[in-house]
């Protein structure tokens, strides 16, 4: 009797899946039925954020799926276990040779190490710095360091064809501004003037474009812009009157050659003179660094990433963590140092399949299981806080500002999106007073459709009294 007691209750073991399936919340199952998609096309989880009692939902939790940009998490936590939130990259510069009557009778090095956010304006407080150093003009060249990271050159249309998208900059040891522009039009007069931030050495673009009448509507392509030339920006159309001001962001043209430009026009704009060129090359060996320019910490570099989901910043902080280890940033070096910090952290043998720390990849794989394991740690983490601050506040800002519903202020989630791809993973404050781990990934032709869907369960979660 024994024996058949231990076998039946085998054969409920092998039947428990099938009896314990949960059904889905009524409201995330309608939305499903409302967008004509399978139930298949999502995997879901709803847990306790401590890891107390069984899930409140679970479907489809161990099937590996594309996070898209949800793989920041796993980016931007790691990287403040391993390095710290007070972590600071440094930009150093140097001088080599002397300086005579406001000329440096030589080179000035700057060597990139890294820094994800070295926008325009920090450019501008690094050459005024050198200018501190007595230095109005240089006889020499402007040589830019780039050797910190080993990346191979890519193509920024290579991943979905928008090589002028700011989101498909590639990383590099000395990223300035995101290798972009900001184009401002300004209505005056009988057109709009067009300001360009940085200055771009050797880039010409028309001071102004007609104004048009009629409404705002697509005001990019009536202007009929042509950036096939690098050195000039062309506009055959015309910029509604009824826009007012707009700004308008872009990847440069020639990614290669933006950060001597970028250095050249803005050494240009602020009063210096240099004799040289700006090129790209490494400091002598055994030179000291005049000074170094120091980057905002860690905590909150990872605001900007995972709020704002920017993934070139996601991808030099990646690289970052191999840089620190190794002394070179290598894309395959950096996965295998997340590949460590996962197995021991979470003592699992197959970790995600990770790709490049910004989640723009086909190839990244991980689970909701996986993610809200990564959560519910970084719950019990004295970083918490710190990882938990830079997610967007559903309904109030970062790439979830426009969220309505009742979930609205009450979830921090990173949000994740790609062709085939739409999800959120993060943390919902419930009516009881509970937190709650959510994870909800939609991997199909239709992914964006279910949207309406992933708010219901937010929504849903939110309220558990």
């Amino acid at each position: 009797m024994p024996l058949l007691l231990r076998f039946a209750r085998w054969l409920l073991t092998l039947a428990a899946p099938a009896v314990l399936a949960q059904p889905l919340p009524p409201e995330v199952d309608a939305a499903l039925a409302r967008a004509k998609l399978p139930r298949d096309a999502l995997v879901l989880l709803v847990a306790d954020a401590q890891g107390q009692g069984p899930p409140r939902l679970s479907h489809r939790a161990d099937v590996p799926v594309n996070p898209a940009s949800i793989a920041k998490l796993a980016t931007t936590f790691a990287a403040l276990e391993l390095l710290g939130p007070a972590f600071t990259w440094s930009t150093p510069v140097y001088v080599e040779g002397t300086v005579r009557d406001g000329t440096l009778q030589g080179n000035l090095y700057i060597k990139g190490q890294g820094d994800p956010k070295l926008v325009a304006e920090r450019l501008w407080l690094l050459l005024r710095r050198v200018q501190g150093l007595g230095i109005r003009a240089i006889a020499g060249d402007i040589v830019l360091d780039h050797g910190a990271f080993d990346v191979a050159a890519q193509d920024p249309g290579a991943f979905d064809g928008e090589p002028l998208r700011p989101y498909n900059a590639a990383p590099d040891a000395l990223l300035l501004n995101f290798k972009s522009l900001l184009m401002t039009f300004t209505p005056l007069g009988g057109q709009a003037q067009v300001q360009v931030e940085p200055p771009l050495a050797g880039l010409a673009l028309p001071p102004g474009v007609p104004l048009a009448a009629g409404p705002c509507g697509d005001w990019r392509a009536g202007l009929k812009p042509d950036f096939s030339d690098p050195s000039r920006v062309r506009f055959s159309g015309g910029y509604p009157a009824a826009c007012g001001e707009r700004v308008w962001p872009l990847a440069y043209a020639d990614p290669a050659s933006y950060a001597a430009r970028a250095v050249a026009g803005l050494w240009q704009h602020i009063g210096g003179r240099l004799t040289g060129r700006v090129r790209a090359g490494a400091v002598p060996a055994g030179l000291a660094p005049a000074f170094e320019l120091q980057s905002p910490p860690l905590a909150e570099i990872i605001r900007d990433i995972n709020k704002f989901s920017n993934n070139v910043m996601a991808q030099q902080l990646f690289l970052t963590l191999s840089l620190q280890q190794t002394g070179v940033g290598r894309l395959e070096s950096s996965r295998e140092a997340l590949r460590q910090w996962w197995r021991a952290r979470f003592g699992e043998e197959e970790p995600p399949v990770f790709g490049n720390g910004s989640g723009l990849s086909r190839q990244e794989r991980v689970t909701a299981q996986q993610l809200a394991r990564l959560l519910q740690a970084a719950w019990a983490s004295p970083l918490m806080p710190e990882l938990m601050a830079s997610l967007p506040l559903a309904g109030v800002d970062g790439t979830l500002r426009r969220a309505r519903g009742p979930g609205a202020g009450l979830a921090h989630l990173k949000t994740g999106s790609l062709r085939d791809v739409a999800g959120v993973a993060g943390y919902v404050h419930a009516a009881s007073g509970r937190r709650y781990v959510v994870v909800a990934i939609a991997n199909h032709p239709q992914a964006q459709a279910a949207r309406p869907a992933i708010e219901a369960l937010i929504d849903w979660a939110a309220r558990d009294s």
